[in-house]
């Protein structure tokens, strides 16, 4: 009877599951991505994506370095100029900041500075080049309007794709932690300087009054040098390809989705936005089997365990004072050491350190013997290793690194390497520290379980809020008209300064009213006497 019974509504009800589950048919996405580590985890979006059924253009520049022409997973658009993201650009340009930073004087500070911004605006040169070839292609430009893309996935620290968007009117998502602006929150999110630290000043959400300042300080000087370093590139395109009276900013606020590439478990806590999605640690996976010769390696560790150093894709080598102090202060640990190195040999490398090109640094970092993860400080990394629970001994070298390490030094999970003064010595008790200060690895077990006690995946929820995006056409009930509003108006400039002059007259008419009556009385005195 209950067989029957099962026959009967069995089929009713799996119908009635699958309606109440979001139907999305086959949608055309193009993307306009970043290339280097950006990428990396751009692919990750790209490859779920295709899994889903959906149809993925790639829009690649001549110097594409991660992002190939062919892939199962994407086809392309090859565009005929540079975007400035070469390989060999970025490496030169890495070794140089190293042997700058290496100085350690106030000197090399300023002159470091001084080096990322040239480079940086030989970059922007260069991107405003490409994006003017891109729309002045024809051919490039009508094969994109006749594709009928359902929406653009791009990367806003380039303003490439932000503004095709705009010129094809197609709704705009963004894999985002960094736009051409600021940190992505400084962009569209309202951000208390009181407790919000501002990008690359390396304070927590918790300062006294003189870091208050320095964030302050900070944030003007960095509001300053992108008002009139980037913003009339930027400005001049928009009149240009767009129309007279857009501005870089208010294209890059319009967005309908931010995905981003962060979380509370990484971020200080701070105001957010409801289009604001977070996906951190959505590139991270479950580790995989290494292969039988490293398995061996590791397993000859024994109960001390195994050190991963890597430095990421833009760090192929140190200068070689420091490689040789780090490859002898491995030798001295009783650890075994895998590390991703593309340098010289050092001449001090001991028995105990396994040397590669390229290491599967996901299953090293999920493996039951690593002890200790020697990192740069980028994001991907940085999440990796809050994802399966391994403490961090970070260089913090360039770019957001420096501000990524101080969040994890705040939350006791991480020590940082002075690069500028860093020995043998220094290194070795930085990273004995590490590794036997239970705490370290504790803290990290914490974020760890906190990080995955989640309802949806982050690459799954990523992946529903694009097709919803898709589904309904854009997000626009998602999105605050805020910054539409000129500035005066946002911080209600106008209004304090229209209740100040209302409080001034009511306060003035009333001494004028007192002062006349007291005017009168005297006057009548003068009479009776």
């Amino acid at each position: 009877m209950n067989g029957q019974v099962f026959q009967v509504l069995g089929p009713i009800m799996l119908t009635l599951l699958l309606m109440t589950v979001p139907v999305v048919q086959s949608g055309k996405v193009l993307v306009f991505p970043v290339d280097g580590s950006h990428w990396v985890n751009m692919n990750i979006l790209i490859e779920a994506l295709h899994a889903k059924g959906h149809n993925v253009t790639v829009i690649r520049m001549a110097d594409s370095w991660y992002i190939k022409e062919f892939s199962p997973h994407y086809t392309s658009i090859n565009l005929k100029s540079e975007g400035g993201f070469s390989e060999e650009f970025f490496k030169t340009f890495a070794s140089n900041l190293l042997g700058i930073l290496r100085k350690g004087s106030i000197w090399a500070r300023l002159k470091l500075e001084i080096e990322m911004w040239q480079s940086f605006l030989w970059m922007l040169g260069t991107e405003n080049k490409m994006i003017i070839d891109m729309f002045e292609d024809q051919q490039i430009m009508q094969s994109i309007k006749d594709a009928k893309y359902d929406l653009i996935l791009t990367d806003p620290v380039r303003f490439g794709g932000v503004l095709l968007s705009h010129y094809l009117k197609l709704p705009i998502v963004y894999n985002v932690r960094w736009t051409v602006y600021s940190e992505a929150h400084f962009a569209i999110a309202p951000s208390p300087l009181s407790y919000v630290p501002s990008p690359m000043v390396e304070l927590s959400d918790r300062m006294s009054f003189l870091e208050r300042a320095k964030n302050v300080v900070m944030y003007i000087i960095s509001e300053v040098q992108l008002a009139t370093m980037i913003t009339p590139h930027y400005n001049a395109l928009c009149e240009r390809f767009i129309g007279p009276g857009t501005s870089y900013f208010t294209l890059v606020q319009s967005a309908d989705l931010w995905l981003h590439r962060a979380d509370f478990i990484f971020e200080f806590p701070r105001p957010t936005m409801p289009n604001i999605i977070y996906m951190g640690g959505f590139q991270c996976k479950p580790s995989k089997p290494l292969p039988q010769d490293l398995e061996d390696f590791v397993q000859s560790s024994g109960e001390h365990g195994v050190i991963i150093m890597s430095l990421g894709t833009l760090i192929g080598q140190l200068p070689d004072d420091v490689a040789e102090a780090i490859a002898e202060a491995f030798a001295e640990l009783p650890q075994k050491i895998i590390w991703g190195y593309k340098g010289k040999r050092p001449s001090a490398l001991g028995n105990n350190t396994l040397m590669m090109d390229w290491m599967p640094q996901n299953d090293l970092l999920g493996h039951p013997k690593t002890r200790a993860f020697v990192a740069h400080g980028g994001t991907n990394g940085i999440q990796e290793a809050i994802y399966h629970g391994v403490p961090i001994i970070g260089f913090g070298l360039i770019f957001d690194q420096p501000d990524n390490l101080a969040k994890m030094r705040v939350k006791g999970v991480a020590k940082n390497v002075d690069f500028a003064t860093v020995d043998k010595d220094s290194f070795l008790k930085t990273v004995k520290e590490v590794l036997y200060e239970p705490s370290y690895r504790e803290n990290m077990q914490r974020l760890s379980r906190l990080h995955k006690d989640v309802p949806v995946k982050p690459l799954d929820n990523a992946i529903f809020w694009i097709e919803f995006v898709m589904r309904h056409k854009g997000a626009a009930h998602l999105c605050t008209e805020s910054y539409k509003m000129p500035w005066y108006s946002y911080h209600s400039v106008d209004v304090i300064l229209f209740l100040l002059s209302a409080v001034a007259l009511i306060i003035m008419t009333i001494y004028m009213v007192i002062k006349y009556f007291c005017c009168r009385m005297r006057k009548t005195k003068n009479k009776l006497q």
